[in-house]
This record gives structure tokens, sequence and C-alpha cells, in this order.
């Protein structure tokens, strides 16, 4: 593939190499380091002029350092004349903060879509945002690639009776999603309607569905402190479920989520890595991870050639 070149910021490495090596490319070269004073300093290490350049940035770790290196970098690459930068963000930072919920509550998610057009983004790709309208935040193209292909192939190869299972939604901003994974699976879907009193803490919880004497899969965009998934679980083991297992996108898992999963009744939680996952498996046994650099390295190929990304919608490269 001629006039592509792929950076990586310092947020995950491991999935930056992993779609390099399925492209057959080289990651380009850049030095990422922190002044004294703690200002990010980018030194691209190539030339990049007249070139297709893809940097891969995930929203995690130092979500603040990350976001601002990811914007020096496509500044440092549309100065140095690329003809297109695209931005490749598996977990969109910011993107909880999407409506004004309450009066004199930020938009956080459009000042991040500002950011990034103004820094010279031409593109942005990520991968299940916690609301798809947030694409309408950007006057660039916004490729927001679906984990789902990837789940309801793990579902078929990894739990032997999922034909009698119920997919169910933790939160009423999920169903959508529910539904699309239960009616592929042709199987029933089931909701908990939850009530917060304050963010991240959840009051009460009610299931609508019927999970009785069946493998209940929990599926939802995002796991942050987990109390919703284990408030859920124990919601779902009461109401009569065999085996719950958990289904998350981005697995952030801050604060008290690995003791939470870790006390709570489920068979395997399972996560994409958007995120790196590799120190909280340690910590975590039933944490298990599908790896979706095709479905990302496959998204790039295809904006690159000038193809139809649309197909990766349904589908899991093979």
């Amino acid at each position: 593939m001629p006039n592509i070149k792929i950076f990586s910021g310092s947020s995950h490495q491991d999935l930056s190499q992993k779609i390099a090596d399925r492209l057959g490319l080289e990651l380009g070269k850049v030095v990422t380091k922190k002044f004294s004073n703690q200002e990010t300093c980018v030194e691209i290490g190539e030339s990049v002029r007249g070139e297709d350049v893809y940097i891969v940035q995930s929203g995690c770790g130092e979500i603040n350092d990350n976001l601002m290196e990811l914007l020096i970098m496509i500044n440092a690459c549309k100065i140095a004349s690329a003809s297109r930068v695209t931005a490749v963000i598996p977990c969109f930072p910011y993107a909880r903060q999407d409506k004004k919920d309450k009066s004199r509550a930020p938009i956080s998610a459009k000042l991040v879509a500002n950011m990034l057009s103004v820094s010279g983004a031409d593109h942005i790709i990520t991968m299940d945002l916690h609301a798809s309208q947030i694409q309408g935040f950007f006057d660039i193209p916004v490729d927001n690639l679906y984990a789902e292909p990837a789940v309801l192939k793990w579902i078929k190869e990894n739990i032997p009776e999922w034909k009698n299972c119920t997919i169910v939604s933790p939160d009423a901003g999920g169903a959508k999603r529910v539904t699309s994974i239960a009616d592929r699976l042709n199987v029933d879907f089931a909701l908990i309607h939850k009530e917060r009193k304050k963010a991240n803490e959840v009051d009460r919880m009610v299931l609508v569905g019927d999970v009785k004497d069946r493998v209940a899969i929990l599926v939802d965009d995002m796991a942050d402190t987990c109390g919703t998934v284990c408030h859920a679980v124990d919601k779902l083991i009461s109401a009569g479920a065999v085996k719950v297992y958990a289904i998350l996108t981005h697995g952030i898992f801050s604060g008290p989520a690995i003791s939470r999963i870790n006390n709570a009744c489920f068979e395997a939680v399972v996560v994409t890595n958007t995120i790196p996952q590799e120190e909280k498996m340690k910590h975590c046994p039933k944490i298990q991870v599908i790896d979706i650099s095709m479905i990302l390295a496959e998204a790039i190929r295809r904006t690159h050639n000038g193809e139809s990304v649309s197909y990766l919608f349904s589908h899991v490269p093979l």
C-alpha cells in the first residue's frame, strides 16, 4: 500500500502494532516525550508529505495527556503537508458527556470534536460511540464501527448453550444495541430499568423480561466502575438465570471495578482491546478479550483505497 503511514500514540502501542502487522506495514517513527513542566512534545521521525496518515490513539489511561498528544500529532502531520490525516480513536474520550442533562452541564464530547477538527483531522474512525449522535458533532466524516459482528462470533464460538440465552441490556440506553444482537441470534432480550441518584451510583433496578433457567448475556458499550453490571448480575441471578456473561466493548475498569467483578457471579466478562487489558487480566481471571484490530485495520485499508466501509457493520474481516 503506497502513500500510507500509520503512527501510534502512546496510549495503546499493542493495538497499533497489531493493526500495522495486519496491513503489512511498519509503524511510522514518532517520539513522544514530556518536558519537565509536563508539556507534551511530539517529533514525527519521517516525511509525511503527500501521504495518507493514520494516527492510532485510544481514549484511555491518562486521558487528557493522550488527547493532547493526539491533537499535537495531528497538527504536526498536517503542517508537514500530509495530504489527509485520519484519527483512529477506538475508544472516544469524553463520549459520556454528550448532552446537557442538568443546568450548566458542559457538552464536552462536542468540545473534543471541535478540538480534533481545529487541530487538522480530516476523518475520524472510532468504535461503538456512547451515543451515535456524537457523529453529528463533527463537520468531517466519522466512521463509527461496531464491535457487534465480533461479539456475535464470540458468543457462537464460546457459549455452547447460546441458542437458549437471553440478551440483556443493563439500562434503557442500550436497548437498541441489545435488540440488534438478539435479532441476529434469533433469541429473546430483556431490559433492566435503573434509576440513578448521582453519577456512577445506581439506586434501584427493575428487570423487564424473562431469564428463568436461561443463560443471560449482559451487553453494554462500556463499563467504568462496574456498579451497573454488578448490580445487574445480582438481579439476573435472583430472577433465575443459570449463568451470566457480560460483553462490553470498552472495558475502562477504573476505581473498584476489578474487585467488584471478582466478587460478582460472572462466568466471564468479555471486553474488546480498544483499551489495553493486560494488567487488568492479571488481577481478574474472569476478563477475556476479543481482538478487534482486524476490524480497524480493514477500515483503514478500505478508507485508503476509497472502498465502502459498510461491509464491516455486519461482518468480521477474515
